[in-house]
Protein backbone atom coordinates (compact mmCIF):
# COMPACT_ATOMS: atom_id res chain seq x y z
CA UNK A 1 0.00 0.00 0.00
CA UNK A 2 1.37 3.81 -0.92
CA UNK A 3 0.47 6.23 1.26
CA UNK A 4 2.13 10.10 1.37
CA UNK A 5 4.78 10.02 3.72
CA UNK A 6 5.11 12.69 6.24
CA UNK A 7 7.82 13.48 8.75
CA UNK A 8 7.37 16.37 10.42
CA UNK A 9 5.46 17.50 13.51
CA UNK A 10 5.04 20.72 11.77
CA UNK A 11 2.91 19.19 9.14
CA UNK A 12 -0.64 20.67 8.75
CA UNK A 13 -2.20 17.07 9.03
CA UNK A 14 -0.48 16.09 11.94
CA UNK A 15 -0.91 19.50 13.70
CA UNK A 16 -5.05 19.42 13.25
CA UNK A 17 -4.95 15.25 14.61
CA UNK A 18 -2.57 16.82 17.52
CA UNK A 19 -5.03 19.29 18.19
CA UNK A 20 -8.01 17.29 18.73
CA UNK A 21 -7.09 16.06 22.01
CA UNK A 22 -8.95 19.84 22.82
CA UNK A 23 -12.30 19.73 23.03
CA UNK A 24 -12.39 23.39 21.54
CA UNK A 25 -11.14 21.86 18.05
CA UNK A 26 -13.59 18.78 18.62
CA UNK A 27 -16.40 21.27 18.47
CA UNK A 28 -15.37 23.50 15.72
CA UNK A 29 -14.61 20.20 13.47
CA UNK A 30 -16.45 17.54 14.29
CA UNK A 31 -14.17 15.38 14.23
CA UNK A 32 -12.10 12.99 16.62
CA UNK A 33 -9.68 10.67 17.06
CA UNK A 34 -9.45 6.76 17.54
CA UNK A 35 -6.45 4.64 17.69
CA UNK A 36 -5.21 1.28 16.81
CA UNK A 37 -5.85 -0.75 13.88
CA UNK A 38 -8.39 -3.25 15.15
CA UNK A 39 -11.00 0.04 16.35
CA UNK A 40 -10.38 1.43 13.00
CA UNK A 41 -11.29 -1.54 11.32
CA UNK A 42 -14.58 -1.79 13.39
CA UNK A 43 -15.47 1.18 12.35
CA UNK A 44 -15.13 1.03 9.14
CA UNK A 45 -17.09 -2.36 9.19
CA UNK A 46 -19.46 -0.17 10.44
CA UNK A 47 -19.90 2.35 8.29
CA UNK A 48 -17.13 4.62 9.35
CA UNK A 49 -14.91 5.95 6.95
CA UNK A 50 -11.93 7.56 8.03
CA UNK A 51 -11.97 11.47 7.51
CA UNK A 52 -7.82 11.16 8.30
CA UNK A 53 -5.60 7.66 8.10
CA UNK A 54 -2.03 8.09 9.84
CA UNK A 55 -0.19 4.99 10.11
CA UNK A 56 3.50 3.68 10.59
CA UNK A 57 5.39 2.19 8.48
CA UNK A 58 5.51 -1.01 10.20
CA UNK A 59 1.73 -1.30 9.36
CA UNK A 60 1.51 -0.97 6.03
CA UNK A 61 1.67 -4.39 4.04
CA UNK A 62 -1.55 -4.75 7.10
CA UNK A 63 -4.50 -5.89 4.64
CA UNK A 64 -6.79 -4.74 7.47
CA UNK A 65 -4.79 -1.46 6.90
CA UNK A 66 -5.36 -1.60 3.33
CA UNK A 67 -9.20 -1.85 3.47
CA UNK A 68 -9.34 0.81 6.24
CA UNK A 69 -7.43 3.28 3.36
CA UNK A 70 -9.53 2.57 0.71
CA UNK A 71 -12.73 3.18 2.66
CA UNK A 72 -10.93 6.55 4.17
CA UNK A 73 -9.61 7.60 0.09
CA UNK A 74 -13.77 6.34 -1.40
CA UNK A 75 -14.55 9.30 1.11
CA UNK A 76 -12.47 11.75 -0.02
CA UNK A 77 -10.30 11.22 3.17
CA UNK A 78 -6.50 11.41 3.55
CA UNK A 79 -3.89 8.41 3.98
CA UNK A 80 -0.88 9.25 5.55
CA UNK A 81 2.44 7.42 6.40
CA UNK A 82 3.66 8.95 9.71
CA UNK A 83 7.20 8.44 11.94
CA UNK A 84 6.74 6.77 15.47
CA UNK A 85 7.70 10.21 16.53
CA UNK A 86 4.36 11.82 15.21
CA UNK A 87 2.30 8.67 16.54
CA UNK A 88 3.55 9.42 20.03
CA UNK A 89 2.39 12.97 20.04
CA UNK A 90 -0.82 12.40 17.99
CA UNK A 91 -1.81 10.15 20.94
CA UNK A 92 0.55 11.45 23.64
CA UNK A 93 1.91 7.87 24.84
CA UNK A 94 4.94 6.60 24.15
CA UNK A 95 4.59 3.27 23.06
CA UNK A 96 1.36 4.66 20.25
CA UNK A 97 -0.38 2.37 18.30
CA UNK A 98 0.62 2.07 14.65
CA UNK A 99 -2.49 3.23 13.43
CA UNK A 100 -4.81 6.32 14.19
CA UNK A 101 -7.85 7.08 12.67
CA UNK A 102 -9.71 10.70 12.62
CA UNK A 103 -13.85 10.03 12.49
CA UNK A 104 -17.02 12.24 12.03
CA UNK A 105 -18.86 12.60 15.18
CA UNK A 106 -22.20 11.27 15.34
CA UNK A 107 -25.17 12.24 17.40
CA UNK A 108 -28.85 11.30 17.02
CA UNK A 109 -31.84 13.91 17.50
CA UNK A 110 -34.18 13.06 20.23
CA UNK A 111 -36.83 12.75 18.14
CA UNK A 112 -35.42 10.04 15.73
CA UNK A 113 -34.78 7.75 18.66
CA UNK A 114 -36.52 4.38 18.23
CA UNK A 115 -36.91 3.19 21.94
CA UNK A 116 -38.61 0.05 20.79
CA UNK A 117 -35.46 -0.74 19.24
CA UNK A 118 -33.70 -2.20 22.25
CA UNK A 119 -34.87 -3.85 25.79
CA UNK A 120 -33.02 -0.52 27.68
CA UNK A 121 -31.30 2.05 27.01
CA UNK A 122 -29.61 4.46 29.54
CA UNK A 123 -29.50 8.20 30.07
CA UNK A 124 -26.45 9.75 32.30
CA UNK A 125 -27.20 13.70 33.53
CA UNK A 126 -24.30 15.73 34.09
CA UNK A 127 -21.52 13.02 34.04
CA UNK A 128 -18.44 14.37 34.72
CA UNK A 129 -15.77 11.17 33.98
CA UNK A 130 -14.85 10.66 30.12
CA UNK A 131 -13.44 6.83 31.21
CA UNK A 132 -16.54 6.02 32.56
CA UNK A 133 -18.70 7.57 30.71
CA UNK A 134 -16.88 5.27 27.24
CA UNK A 135 -17.02 2.29 29.68
CA UNK A 136 -20.60 2.76 29.90
CA UNK A 137 -20.64 3.13 26.17
CA UNK A 138 -18.93 0.15 26.17
CA UNK A 139 -21.55 -2.04 28.38
CA UNK A 140 -24.52 -0.70 26.46
CA UNK A 141 -23.07 -2.31 23.67
CA UNK A 142 -21.99 -5.42 25.70
CA UNK A 143 -25.54 -5.41 26.94
CA UNK A 144 -27.94 -4.95 23.59
CA UNK A 145 -28.71 -1.60 25.25
CA UNK A 146 -30.11 0.94 22.63
CA UNK A 147 -27.93 4.05 23.54
CA UNK A 148 -27.08 6.47 25.36
CA UNK A 149 -28.78 10.14 25.87
CA UNK A 150 -26.77 12.75 27.87
CA UNK A 151 -28.33 15.04 29.36
CA UNK A 152 -27.44 18.34 30.67
CA UNK A 153 -24.00 19.43 30.30
CA UNK A 154 -21.91 16.28 30.34
CA UNK A 155 -17.89 15.18 29.70
CA UNK A 156 -17.02 14.76 25.68
CA UNK A 157 -17.85 11.28 24.67
CA UNK A 158 -15.54 12.15 22.04
CA UNK A 159 -12.50 12.72 24.10
CA UNK A 160 -9.44 10.83 23.52
CA UNK A 161 -10.14 9.09 27.14
CA UNK A 162 -13.63 8.41 26.57
CA UNK A 163 -13.07 7.20 22.87
CA UNK A 164 -9.92 4.60 24.61
CA UNK A 165 -12.82 3.62 27.02
CA UNK A 166 -15.13 2.52 24.77
CA UNK A 167 -12.96 -0.20 23.05
CA UNK A 168 -14.50 0.72 19.56
CA UNK A 169 -18.22 0.97 20.91
CA UNK A 170 -18.48 4.44 20.31
CA UNK A 171 -18.53 3.24 16.79
CA UNK A 172 -21.88 1.40 17.62
CA UNK A 173 -24.05 3.24 20.11
CA UNK A 174 -26.35 5.56 19.51
CA UNK A 175 -25.58 8.61 21.26
CA UNK A 176 -28.41 11.60 21.71
CA UNK A 177 -27.98 14.51 23.96
CA UNK A 178 -30.57 17.14 25.28
CA UNK A 179 -30.94 20.04 28.07
CA UNK A 180 -32.68 19.14 30.61
CA UNK A 181 -35.95 20.80 29.34
CA UNK A 182 -36.03 19.01 26.39
CA UNK A 183 -34.69 15.81 28.03
CA UNK A 184 -38.00 16.20 30.24
CA UNK A 185 -40.43 17.26 27.48
CA UNK A 186 -39.33 14.00 25.50
CA UNK A 187 -39.06 11.46 28.72
CA UNK A 188 -43.07 12.19 28.33
CA UNK A 189 -43.82 9.82 25.34
CA UNK A 190 -41.48 7.17 26.70
CA UNK A 191 -43.75 3.66 26.01
CA UNK A 192 -41.56 1.49 28.45
CA UNK A 193 -40.95 2.22 32.51
CA UNK A 194 -38.43 4.80 34.01
CA UNK A 195 -36.05 3.91 36.57
CA UNK A 196 -33.73 6.27 38.56
CA UNK A 197 -30.52 5.02 40.45
CA UNK A 198 -30.91 7.03 43.86
CA UNK A 199 -29.10 6.71 46.73
CA UNK A 200 -32.24 7.42 48.89
CA UNK A 201 -34.54 5.05 47.31
CA UNK A 202 -36.07 2.68 49.43
CA UNK A 203 -36.48 0.08 46.67
CA UNK A 204 -33.98 -2.62 45.49
CA UNK A 205 -33.24 -2.14 42.31
CA UNK A 206 -34.10 -5.94 41.30
CA UNK A 207 -37.28 -5.21 42.31
CA UNK A 208 -38.60 -2.58 40.16
CA UNK A 209 -40.52 -4.21 37.41
CA UNK A 210 -39.36 -3.18 34.30
CA UNK A 211 -41.29 -2.62 31.68
CA UNK A 212 -39.31 -2.75 28.43
CA UNK A 213 -38.22 -0.72 27.14
CA UNK A 214 -36.71 0.75 30.19
CA UNK A 215 -34.67 3.78 30.43
CA UNK A 216 -32.10 3.65 32.86
CA UNK A 217 -31.63 7.03 34.82
CA UNK A 218 -27.98 8.16 36.40
CA UNK A 219 -26.94 10.60 37.91
CA UNK A 220 -22.93 12.35 38.19
CA UNK A 221 -20.06 10.89 40.36
CA UNK A 222 -20.60 13.71 42.79
CA UNK A 223 -23.89 14.30 43.25
CA UNK A 224 -26.06 11.97 41.69
CA UNK A 225 -29.64 12.75 40.64
CA UNK A 226 -31.07 15.74 41.83
CA UNK A 227 -34.60 16.22 42.72
CA UNK A 228 -35.91 17.53 39.58
CA UNK A 229 -34.30 14.33 37.25
CA UNK A 230 -35.61 11.83 40.46
CA UNK A 231 -39.18 13.58 39.48
CA UNK A 232 -38.77 12.63 36.37
CA UNK A 233 -38.63 8.97 37.05
CA UNK A 234 -41.39 5.97 37.38
CA UNK A 235 -39.82 4.37 40.44
CA UNK A 236 -36.60 5.06 41.87
CA UNK A 237 -34.32 2.23 43.07
CA UNK A 238 -31.18 1.47 45.16
CA UNK A 239 -28.46 -0.93 44.74
CA UNK A 240 -27.81 -2.15 48.48
CA UNK A 241 -23.72 -1.63 49.60
CA UNK A 242 -23.13 -4.78 52.13
CA UNK A 243 -19.99 -3.55 52.32
CA UNK A 244 -17.40 -0.41 54.01
CA UNK A 245 -18.25 0.92 50.45
CA UNK A 246 -21.12 3.20 50.78
CA UNK A 247 -21.50 3.52 46.98
CA UNK A 248 -20.60 2.14 43.36
CA UNK A 249 -17.74 3.89 40.58
CA UNK A 250 -20.98 5.26 38.07
CA UNK A 251 -20.14 3.04 35.21
CA UNK A 252 -20.47 -0.07 37.56
CA UNK A 253 -23.98 0.77 39.06
CA UNK A 254 -24.80 1.79 35.36
CA UNK A 255 -23.98 -1.57 34.72
CA UNK A 256 -25.97 -3.21 37.21
CA UNK A 257 -28.68 -1.47 36.29
CA UNK A 258 -28.64 -2.09 32.54
CA UNK A 259 -28.21 -5.71 33.27
CA UNK A 260 -31.45 -5.86 35.84
CA UNK A 261 -33.41 -4.12 33.24
CA UNK A 262 -32.72 -5.76 30.02
CA UNK A 263 -33.13 -9.34 32.26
Amino acid sequence: MTSRAVTSLANPTVKAVRALHLRKAREETGLFVAEGLKIVTEAVELGHAPAILLHGREASDHPLLAKAAAAARAAGGEVVEVTREILAKVSRRDNPQAVVGVFRQRFTALADLVPAAAPAWVALHRVRDPGNLGTIVRTVDAAGGGGVILVGECCDPFSVEAVRATMGSIFAVTLARADEAAFAAWRAAWPGSVVGALLSATTDYRAAGYRAPSLVVMGNEQQGLPPEMAGLCDVSVKIPMRGRADSLNLAVATGVMLYAAIG
